[in-house]
């Protein structure tokens, strides 16, 4: 006697989920304006570039600096990085994760404040010692020798540790841009 049934069962199957979605990889302008996130992390559209984008935020940073540092006293500076670092860190964070990639080279907000900051601690300077320091700052930001390399692997992954990660390296970056910098005044 055989125990199948007469007539087959219908297989029930799960739901088919779609597949999840690729990295954004090179974000557009419609990415940019689709989240108040997107459009800070992304240094106000400067992370668009296509070639090089965290020296064309840090070249944005250094270009909005000039404009505002005549307006602001430097407890207003001060109050101006420290929001910029937290506004930053959620920021990142949320456009990391939108665009599924740990620390996108099109966030730039992490080379905006790192360099306001090298800005801001050695002024008053001239044209010269600027072009310096950005030059210090990129350096550290894209070679990522020692401590900026061990900062860099500190956090990663597409949550808030991860965002934080993003910014963690270029402030240790700056930091030693501004060693250099004061060595080279001591010199």
């Amino acid at each position: 006697m055989n125990s199948l049934p007469d007539h087959p069962t219908p297989l029930t199957t799960a739901p088919l989920s779609p597949p999840p979605r690729p990295p954004i990889t090179r974000p557009g302008v419609r990415f940019l304006l689709a989240h108040p996130a997107h459009f800070i992390a992304l240094g106000f559209g400067s992370g668009l570039s296509p070639v090089a984008p965290g020296t064309a935020g840090t070249l944005w940073a250094w270009l909005a600096f000039l404009v505002m540092r005549p307006y602001l006293s430097d407890p207003q500076m001060a109050l101006l990085l420290a929001a910029s670092l937290g506004v930053g860190w959620w920021a990142c964070t949320v456009t990391a994760r939108h665009m599924r990639v740990a620390d996108p080279g099109s966030i730039v907000w992490d080379e905006v404040v790192a360099f306001w900051l090298v800005l801001w601690l050695v002024t008053p300077a001239g044209f010269w010692a600027q072009a310096a320091a950005f030059a210090l700052f990129r350096f550290f930001d894209a070679v990522k020798p020692g401590p900026v390399a061990w900062a860099d692997s500190r956090f990663k992954g597409l949550n808030a540790a991860g965002g934080f990660g993003i910014l963690f390296d270029d402030l240790v970056a700056a930091f030693c841009a501004l060693l250099v910098l004061a060595g080279w005044r001591f010199l």
